[in-house]
C-alpha cells in the first residue's frame, strides 16, 4: 500500500532523494518512516515524521547528513540523503504507523503498512 522510489547506484559522497507515495490510501497513519535493511544486518530505523506536530526523529547513524519530511494531504514522505557512504548501502522500506501513541517508534514491529522496499547502493 506504500510505493517507494528514488533508490540506486550513487558514488561515495553524492546525495539521493527517496519518495514514498500511499496511492488509493485507505488508512490514516500518523507517523511515516524509512527503515534500512543491509544484507546479513537487522532492519533498523532511519527517520521518521509525525503528522500531528510536522516533528521528526532521525537516528544517530544518519543524523546530520539525513533529512526527513513529507506532505500529509498527499499522504507522502521523503529521504533525502547526503554524504552518502558504502554503509548506507540496503534496501530502504518506508512504513506507516497507524495506531495512535507517544512520539515515533524506532520498533519495525509497530509499523502496519509497508512499502516494498527501494535499493540503495553507495560505490567507494
Amino acid at each position: 500500500q506504500l510505493q517507494a522510489s528514488g533508490g540506486g547506484l550513487v558514488q561515495a559522497g553524492g546525495s539521493l532523494r527517496l519518495s514514498c507515495a500511499a496511492p488509493g490510501r485507505t488508512f490514516s497513519s500518523y507517523v511515516m518512516s524509512w527503515f534500512r535493511q543491509a544484507p546479513g544486518k537487522e532492519r533498523e530505523f532511519v527517520a521518521g515524521i509525525r503528522w500531528n506536530t510536522g516533528n521528526t526523529y532521525t537516528a544517530d547513524s544518519v543524523k546530520g547528513r539525513f533529512t526527513v519530511s513529507g506532505d500529509n494531504g498527499k499522504s507522502t514522505v521523503y529521504l533525502q540523503m547526503n554524504s552518502l557512504s558504502a554503509e548506507d548501502t540496503a534496501v530502504y522500506y518506508c512504513a506507516a504507523d497507524i495506531v495512535r501513541r507517544i512520539g515515533v517508534s524506532t520498533d519495525a514491529k509497530m509499523y502496519g503498512v509497508w512499502g516494498q522496499g527501494t535499493q540503495v547502493t553507495v560505490s567507494s
